[in-house]
């Protein structure tokens, strides 16, 4: 609780920053369908940590990353995720490549969520294990969401192209999957060594 109690100023940033975000991304939308389909898995994941937040309180590294990736969303679905500023022509690119920092991120920041969760709940024995487990759940988690929108795709025809930003990219499916893969791996490769200093913290 004590924890709870130190963190509080945090959290009302948190909301603030999340909160402000969130209604600039729903001012006029490129579609409000496609903003609407983008914006709804922040919406969702905010009220779990609301949920959670006094049975299970998080590190401040973990809540950072779930803020950082719920304005990665809310941006693309502002925009749609083919038409958001300054990454189009990025570097020469002949597409726009703002989604594929949104599936980088969709492996690095669920990845610490994962590690989070099994090292305190004691789930996996073994770092080379838990490791294997985290980046087998990130590919799954990607995949899943990549079935997602190809049923939303099917069940709504035209209307999904935005939410499904693949500009006409053939394997567009593999490399986004491939980039979540790779940003669950650099996740723990990077991050690892300060989640462990403030799970320490956390007691």
């Amino acid at each position: 609780m004590a924890n709870i109690d130190k963190d509080r100023p945090i959290k009302y940033i948190w909301i603030a920053v999340y909160m402000v975000v969130l209604v600039w991304s729903g001012i006029h939308p490129k579609d409000f369908f496609t903003w609407f389909l983008e914006v709804l898995p922040a919406m969702v994941g905010a009220i779990v940590l609301l949920l959670s937040y006094k049975s299970f309180h998080l590190t401040p590294l973990v809540y950072f990353l779930i803020l950082v990736h719920s304005i990665i969303l809310m941006i693309g679905g502002h925009y749609t995720y083919a038409e958001v500023p300054f990454f189009d022509d990025l570097w020469g690119a002949t597409r726009n490549n703002y989604d594929k920092v949104g599936h980088f991120a969709q492996g690095f920041i669920p990845a610490l969520i994962t590690r989070e969760i099994i090292l305190r709940k004691n789930i996996i024995n073994g770092a080379r294990w838990q490791m294997f487990f985290i980046v087998c759940f990130c590919l799954a988690f990607s995949a899943l969401y990549e079935l997602i929108e190809w049923g939303v795709a099917l069940a709504s025809g035209e209307d999904a192209e935005a939410f499904l930003g693949t500009q006409g990219y053939m394997w567009d499916t593999q490399s986004d999957m491939g980039l979540a893969l790779l940003g669950a791996i650099t996740g723990l490769i990077v991050l690892s060594k300060l989640h462990d200093k403030q799970l320490m913290k956390l007691g």
